[in-house]
């Protein structure tokens, strides 16, 4: 059943699907699924998100956008590399962030298990460098059609 919205609610989930560089990546995400070290499409179009664990695919989509992989300093202990980033030169994070080797790096990913949630191009057909680490689980859910964890909703009737 569709939810009648005034005018104003339109704009409002208009201009906010188009004001920020995930074109809905955040909301169709929820629809990826990701199985296997494939990448999956959500979405649907060129702006929306995909899934994978594929770490061929993840290296050529960082280096099509001169990315190269990274941790944020100060997060790691002895022999551990600490938090995991895709680091664009030129944005915010250059102090923070400390590059690592792609082995270091899919390491870390695999250990963690990790899935990244990326978008090729957003909504305007652009580029798209948003990204996001996210656990494997999280993103089977999704693919499920779960909207997250099954302990968020306990204790809630």
């Amino acid at each position: 059943m569709a939810v009648a919205r005034s005018p104003q609610e339109q704009k409002k989930k208009v201009a906010s699907r188009g004001a920020s560089n995930n074109g809905g990546a955040r909301s169709s995400a929820r629809r990826g699924s990701e199985q296997n070290g494939s990448s999956t499409t959500a979405g649907g179009g060129k702006a929306g998100s995909n899934v994978t664990t594929d770490h061929d695919q993840i290296r050529q989509w960082a280096e099509e956008r001169g990315a190269h992989p990274a941790c944020v300093r100060g997060t790691g202990g002895k022999g551990d590399t600490g938090l995991l980033r895709l680091d664009f030169p030129g944005y915010s994070g250059g102090d923070s962030l400390e590059e690592i080797s792609w082995e270091d790096f899919f390491s870390k990913f695999d250990e963690q298990g990790l899935a990244l949630l990326y978008q090729d191009q957003t909504a305007r057909g652009q580029k798209s460098n948003f990204n996001k680490l996210i656990a494997r689980e999280t993103a089977e859910q999704g693919a499920r059609g779960g909207r997250g964890s099954a302990r968020r909703g306990a204790g809630r009737r």
